[in-house]
């Protein structure tokens, strides 16, 4: 009798070990990714550069995760179930899960859930970060935080302490102020904006429009207002962590009941406004794109087939979106076209196999004419999407910028 006890008891050590084993290999798999961010900002996966394409609403689809895939999506946010999680990662995509933050009434009962969560979830291939709060610091209407800084630092504390591998993503709304943005600051790892500039005039007021009209509140009402918070996000992470773009994927007034909608104020980003905003803020030092509101898009339609054609740009040129950019400081000389320039064309230069590259974009309301002064021996500047090469004389390529024209050159000898 003794004999058959101790036996089974051993048979009960080595069915434990085997699945202590089995949950420390998968772990040990996922451990096998290290997430963390370059100097600038740029997410490294095991050390190498990513940019991150990404969406909080799937398709209306049959595959939607294979939608996303072949449009050039790398990122999406899912349910907190395993089969959404597989479902992505089968189609390439890597996630992320909403968790919501630690309330100090059921403090107890959540950090119970949370560890039942994190568990469940944190060795899962797909899974890139966790969100706890979007927008903490915003209220509309009023200047009270939503959620204070310490409820979403504790719950990050939380998160790191059962799950230190994934990073955490913080949105904010674009108009609170940098220094109260800054409080959450020990609370992420990355730190991201939503703004979404295409707005019809004399639009009803509704969530998150301030009394003009407009989402943002700074003095530039323009497309290229894009670019200025992306800066401001960098004032807000002190240039310590990586900066998203959250983009418009959607048209205002379908945010309202669909009897309630005005035909007239229905107005979605076209093409070349949707790929502005997203080389805008890329220019400007983001190192991913996120999309919002595309749950409130219809499918198929004209805007979500542009979208789609900007993603899958930015995806097929994600080699040279990695890629470091260069200090260089490119001379550019105004040719006389009626106009004042504000901001005129803003530059990004980058080196790839010895070929140098120009991402540029004109962030004026009006048409541009420039002539930039390029370094090296490059004879002729090929525009990449575009049918056409530019002879590059004298070390000087010139060029004609319609509002909001983005131009990608690359830079090549005879």
């Amino acid at each position: 009798m003794i004999k058959i006890i101790l036996s089974f008891i051993l048979i009960l050590i080595l069915i434990s070990a085997c699945i202590i084993f089995i949950g420390c290999e998968e772990q040990e798999q996922q451990l096998g990714k290290k997430f963390s961010y370059d100097d600038d900002g740029m997410l490294l996966i095991n050390g190498q550069r990513t940019f991150i394409i990404g969406t909080y609403h799937l398709p209306k689809s049959e595959k939607p995760y294979q939608e996303l895939a072949q449009a050039g999506f790398n990122y999406v946010r899912i349910a907190a179930k395993k089969e959404t999680l597989d479902e992505a990662h089968n189609n390439g995509l890597m996630t992320w899960i909403s968790t919501g933050s630690i309330r100090e009434n059921d403090e107890e009962e959540d950090q119970k859930r949370f560890k039942e969560l994190l568990a469940k979830f944190r060795t899962h291939p797909s899974l890139l970060c966790w969100e706890i709060e979007d927008e903490p610091a915003y209220t509309w209407k009023s200047a009270q935080a939503r959620i204070e800084p310490h409820q979403l630092i504790k719950t990050y504390q939380l998160i790191k302490q059962e799950d230190p591998l994934h990073l955490v993503y913080t949105n904010h709304a674009p108009v609170n102020l940098i220094s109260t943005m800054q409080q959450y600051n020990p609370g992420t790892d990355i730190i991201a904006c939503d703004i979404y500039p295409v707005i019809p005039h004399g639009i009803r007021i509704t969530y998150a429009l301030n009394p003009d009209g407009l989402q943002g509140d700074l003095l530039n009402p323009y497309l290229s207002q894009v670019g200025e918070y992306t800066d401001k996000m960098h004032a807000v992470s002190q240039r310590r962590k990586p900066v998203w773009m959250v983009l418009q994927g959607f048209a205002w007034e379908m945010l309202r009941k669909i009897d309630d909608r005005d035909p007239a104020m229905i107005r979605y980003p076209t093409y070349d406004e949707t790929r502005f905003m997203a080389y805008n803020a890329i220019i400007h030092g983001a190192t991913g794109i996120v999309y919002w509101g595309t749950a409130y898009t219809p499918q198929p339609s004209n805007f979500w087939s542009d979208l789609k054609k900007v993603t899958a740009e930015l995806s097929e040129s994600k080699y040279l979106l990695e890629a470091p950019r260069l200090d260089w400081q490119i001379q550019k000389v105004y040719h006389e076209m009626g106009h004042s320039i504000d901001a005129g064309v803003e530059i990004l230069v980058k080196n790839i196999h010895d070929k140098t590259y120009m991402i540029t974009a004109n962030a004026d309301k009006n048409l541009v004419k420039v002539s930039f002064k390029v370094i090296g021996n490059s004879s002729k500047a090929k525009v990449l999407n575009e049918d056409r090469v530019i002879e590059v004389q004298d070390n000087t390529l010139t060029d004609t910028y319609r509002p909001f024209d983005v131009h990608v050159y690359e830079l090549y000898e005879n």
